[in-house]
């Protein structure tokens, strides 16, 4: 992108306390180069629609440089590193209100706001459960950004969008607002030229053996004809050593996103913890007061053979086992937002649909409701987190069950990555197909959900279904693409 490759200038109030944005369209700017060309500035948040689609896989958005930054861990609740005593998510909620902005239909649904990830062990900020190891990571990290890319893929169009915040004199906001966008512009003008992705080998390890998954899973399966409940998602954990420093950062997530593309994939480069990830799963998205979660349950492998393949289709959708899977969490989900929606308002509107990614096919259902008025993005949260895809039925019964068994933190995997923004809309992933960085090891969980009709041996090969994406991604040679 050339500097003077900016059609549109332009700044507006919607109301007379909300603030102006500058929002200039770039012209012939490359996602995937305009991350790399804000690598290495801090806290830099990349959602990435590597698999286009019109209606999931539509939009990226790149931030990085944030004015603040909201984290919860296991020593309490931060903002900007400053303590704060009482319930994170009513502190959050009165910042975002701080920074309150208006909807912009024109443009795309982030415009400014926090984005980050929240990590599975949030819950027990919501909940009573069995305490957990701590992994030394936050339980939520959420930066606030006055400056964000958008890219519109449906379209071809993108925008860099600044807000000017956290000023908060009107004349000043807007002109901070302007030399942000300034500052930004200039950073991706001057950047390198598009480099090729350099391959990196790592060596997997699993953190228990195949027998130990199996007994669990058996586990699980008593739980069950026990009567205590009636599905839990367990999952097991890989480590490798990371063999050498990357030359650049990105092409660790370069290289899952090459293997394994995916609607609501991410790379987070925070420091000593980076995330990358390639999940295919949405958990909640909030427009207006339109919510929407669509969890995935039932998985089969894909063949390169054509035939082999719709046979592949036929099998999963004619199981017994991996509908009633789907079924179980359709009907938990139902409930959670029932918590915060309108009476008769939560729909199915697919149920157990087969969508197809690299490698694998899944059953994948829409829960759809419409938020209660009065209520926001982060009651929302509070009442489907985490999400029921990945604990089971009943949840709090099921999560007690999954930290019973796998004994270790999840951390990430499981969470949610995504954004929350200043004008109160939301979408977030399942940190799924999921990588962590930190402390120069790479590790990733594979997991499945566990009923009554479950077989042990079926159920560990199906997780091995699962890594082997993220084996091939991180081998001496990629796999083709499916």
């Amino acid at each position: 992108m050339r500097r003077a490759d900016t059609k549109m200038s332009r700044s507006w109030r919607r109301e007379a306390d909300l603030p102006r944005l500058v929002v200039k369209e770039l012209i012939d700017l490359d996602v995937l180069l305009a991350a790399d060309r804000l690598a290495g500035l801090p806290a830099l948040t990349f959602l990435d629609s590597a698999m286009r689609h019109a209606h999931l896989g539509r939009y990226s958005f790149i931030a990085a440089d944030p004015f603040g930054s909201f984290r919860v861990d296991r020593q309490g609740t931060f903002w900007n590193e400053e303590r704060y005593e009482g319930e994170p998510l009513s502190f959050l909620r009165s910042l975002l209100e701080r920074y309150r902005q208006e909807a912009e239909p024109e443009l795309p649904p982030f415009t400014g706001g926090a984005a980050g990830f929240i990590a599975y062990e949030f819950a027990h900020h919501l909940e009573r459960l069995p305490p957990t190891t701590d992994n030394g990571q936050p339980d939520l990290l959420l930066h606030f950004y006055d400056v964000v890319l958008a890219f519109d893929h449906h379209r071809g169009r993108a925008w860099l969008i600044s807000s000017g915040w956290p000023e908060d004199d009107g004349d000043r906001r807007l002109l901070r607002a302007e030399a942000r966008a300034s500052w930004f512009l200039d950073r991706l003008a001057k950047g390198q030229t598009a480099q090729a992705v350099k391959p990196i080998k790592l060596e997997w390890a699993p953190a228990v053996d195949r027998s130990t998954v199996e007994a669990s899973i058996g586990r699980v399966i008593e739980y069950v004809l026990a009567g205590d409940i009636f599905q839990a998602n367990l999952s097991h954990h890989f480590e490798a050593r990371l063999p050498e420093t990357p030359r650049r950062w990105l092409d660790v997530y370069l290289n899952l996103r090459r293997a394994n593309p995916a609607t609501f994939g991410a790379w987070l480069d925070y420091g000593d913890l980076k995330i990358a990830s390639c999940s295919p799963e949405r958990f909640i998205r909030l427009e207006g007061d339109a919510v929407e979660t669509r969890p995935i349950k039932g998985t089969a492998r894909r063949s390169v053979d054509p035939l082999e393949d719709d046979q592949l289709v036929a099998a999963l959708t004619g199981s017994e086992k991996e509908r009633a899977e789907n079924v179980m969490i359709v009907d938990l989900l139902r409930n959670d937002l029932s918590r915060v929606c309108l009476p008769h308002s939560v729909q199915v509107p697919s149920l157990c649909a087969v969508e197809s990614y690299a490698g694998l096919h899944h059953l994948v259902s829409t829960v759809t409701g419409r938020l209660r008025p009065g209520l926001d993005a982060l009651d929302l949260l509070a009442a489907s987190f985490p999400g029921g895809s990945i604990t089971g039925a009943p949840k709090l019964r099921a999560m007690e069950v999954i930290a019973e068994l796998e004994k270790r933190p999840r951390g990430i995997y499981c969470g949610c990555i995504g954004y929350i923004g200043f004008d109160g809309r939301m979408d977030t992933n399942v940190a799924i197909r999921t990588l962590t960085l930190a402390n120069g090891v790479a590790s990733f969980d594979v997991g499945g959900g566990i009923t009554v009709l479950s077989d042990p041996a079926r159920e560990y090969e199906e997780t091995m279904v699962k890594a082997a994406r993220l084996f091939a991604a991180f081998s001496e040679q990629i796999e083709p693409r499916l």
